[in-house]
């Protein structure tokens, strides 16, 4: 199949503007370049083999990105529409950071990686490749074959890495390692790449335990070996981007990379203060409203003696994601003009990856719909994991949050597939953004149970406040892991053992954690804007289609919302 959906009038098809063909082209070279990207969308064109990382890939993504750069420069803006002039920009910018992180080799870093590193990306694979079919399985077997050249090619990148001084964090290098080790430590019948795919003849099965035990298992134990003994020893032992080579120029294109503005470190870290400061005093109200006057610790610490707040069971836990999400899709009628198509499953984070993994996350639907989107709840430690919590997580993961989002972003009529599937390569402030104002907008909507909720949902507000300041100040100035995990401790309410992963997931992803709250700093202070607007004007703010607006042309850098979304309202843009 296609991700670029040709739209017919009759029997001819309509021809696709300049821009869009650009944009097309553009995205069928880069998922040809990114097979596992392509697999992961629904597209099985490529679901026998891998990326490329080495220099012959990296030779084939550089000259893509230059290219589809000299195109799209050269194109005018004259006579475009809204929409092309969009597209127009976001390769641009996508084109420009892709060369910008080339030429700083950021893929030496990203190759050591408990999160998304190589060895990740296997274990969830299994989870989107189809394999209910002779040619489907046959596909599955070549990919699993040709695993051990993919994992070398990566393992050469750590020795670049190695002998040009730009290593992991000493944190990063052992979280891998032990990641590794246990994976290693399952029997190849038991692991999820053998016992996950669904098959026609249960019979077949056996073909594949036996790439795992003769293929991926050697290759992991490689990519392991190489982790150990001099790489190890070289890693930095400052966990912060700034101990590494040219560390201060590689944080300022990433913070650019993640909230796709030109912001400086002290500025970020600033407003994170801020924020903090203002939530603290939404917080002791309440404390107050719970009986322990301002002392929002002691509130906290309540919350955190009651048996009741702990899940019974990890099935608990996914259950009451379950109901979270139904309640908030049965509300959202009247916050949202376009709801959509897809639905929402709520599972468990699988067990090779759920030590080192967040909370919970969220992957997309299909894109032809064969697949819902997916809400992971972590039932890791769960001692650890309280109910209280879980509603916020709900609403920004799932419903109104990245589901609603992501969703109605690739189930766009008229975008090109640049637009609907890979516009989060140049909008993820835009994306995290909305997550974290779906959180807020579940309280307009009345999602939260009382008081101890709220104050949750006002604890993980907190939590992206101080993402603002700890990764700012771990990557430029040189705080140290241990007082990251104080203050996400102290400030947001997490546990030890949820602090202590959320801080090795800054270290290792320097940038990403900004995207949350400058994203939705700029859709509140947006939607402040209509509400005055529409006073102003004397009529009525309509919720629903300032949401329908927001969400109607995809993820964006927030600079062109800014621009854009006050002319959208003004004309009444329809939804698609």
């Amino acid at each position: 199949m296609t991700l670029s959906d040709p739209v017919s009038t009759d029997a001819a098809l309509t021809v696709p503007s300049t821009v869009d063909d650009l944009a097309d082209r553009f995205w069928e070279a880069l998922l040809e370049l990114s097979p596992t990207t392509a697999t992961i969308y629904g597209d099985e064109r490529y679901d026998d083999r891998w990326e490329d990382p080495g220099a012959a890939g990296r030779a084939r993504a550089r000259a893509l990105f230059r290219s589809t750069l000299a195109e799209a420069v050269a194109i005018s803006t004259a006579g475009l529409t809204v929409e092309e002039r969009i597209t127009r920009d976001m390769l641009q910018v996508v084109c420009e950071l892709g060369l910008e992180q080339d030429e700083q080799r950021i893929d030496r870093l990203k190759a050591v990686d408990q999160i998304n590193g190589p060895q990740t990306v296997l274990p969830q694979l299994v989870q989107f490749q189809r394999t209910d079919t002779p040619e489907r399985l046959e596909r599955f077997l070549a990919r699993l074959a040709s695993y051990p050249a993919f994992m070398a090619a990566n393992a050469d990148l750590v020795r670049e890495g190695l002998a040009t001084g730009l290593t992991a964090p000493r944190i990063v290098t052992e979280r891998t390692i032990a990641q590794l080790e246990r994976n290693l430590a399952v029997p190849p019948e038991a692991s999820p790449v053998a016992i996950v795919p669904r098959l026609a003849n249960e019979a077949d099965r056996d073909r594949i335990v036996a790439l795992v035990r003769d293929a991926v298992r050697p290759a992991d134990a490689a990519f392991l070996e190489t982790l150990r003994g001099d790489y190890l020893a070289a890693s930095r032992l400052e966990p912060g981007l700034w101990s590494a080579p040219g560390g201060d120029v590689l944080y300022r294109t990433q913070i650019r990379a993640w909230t796709s503005l030109p912001l400086s470190a002290d500025e970020l870290h600033r407003v994170g203060l801020e924020e903090l400061a203002a939530l603290d005093a939404q917080r002791r109200a309440i404390a107050g409203e719970l009986g322990h006057g301002d002392d929002v610790a002691a509130a906290r610490a309540a919350i955190l003696a009651d048996p009741a707040d702990v899940p019974a069971s990890g099935e608990a836990l996914v259950a009451r994601g379950r109901e979270r999400v139904e309640r908030a899709t049965a509300a959202a009628g009247r916050a949202f003009g376009r709801l959509p198509a897809a639905s929402c499953d709520v599972r468990p984070v699988e067990p090779f990856v759920e030590c080192d993994a967040p909370p919970a996350f969220y992957f997309p639907p299909a894109a032809d719909g064969s697949r819902p989107g997916i809400f992971y709840v972590n039932t890791y430690d769960l001692p650890s994991r309280r109910l209280s919590r879980l509603a916020s997580i709900a609403h920004h993961e799932a419903v109104p949050g990245h589901h609603f989002q992501i969703s109605l972003e690739m189930e766009h009529p008229s975008l090109p597939a640049f637009r609907r599937l890979g516009s989060r390569m140049t909008g993820a402030a835009f994306a995290e953004g909305w997550g974290l104002y779906s959180e807020r907008l579940a309280d307009e909507l009345g999602l939260y149970d009382g008081p101890v909720e709220r104050l949750a949902m006002l604890d993980a507000q907190a939590w992206r406040a101080v993402r603002l300041v700890v990764d700012t100040g771990i990557h430029a100035l040189r705080w140290s892991r241990e007082r990251s995990i104080e203050l996400l401790i102290a400030e947001a309410g997490l546990t030890g053992t949820d602090a202590g992963i959320e801080t090795d997931r800054y270290i290792v992803q320097p940038g990403q954690a900004l995207a949350y709250k400058v994203g939705q700093r700029e859709i509140e202070q947006l939607r402040r804007a209509a509400e005055a607007a529409a006073a102003a004007g004397g009529r009525p703010f309509d919720l629903r289609a300032f949401h329908d607006a927001v969400l109607g042309h995809g993820s964006l850098p927030l600079a062109t919302l800014a621009r854009e979304l006050p002319r959208w309202l003004a004309e009444g843009t329809p939804a698609p």
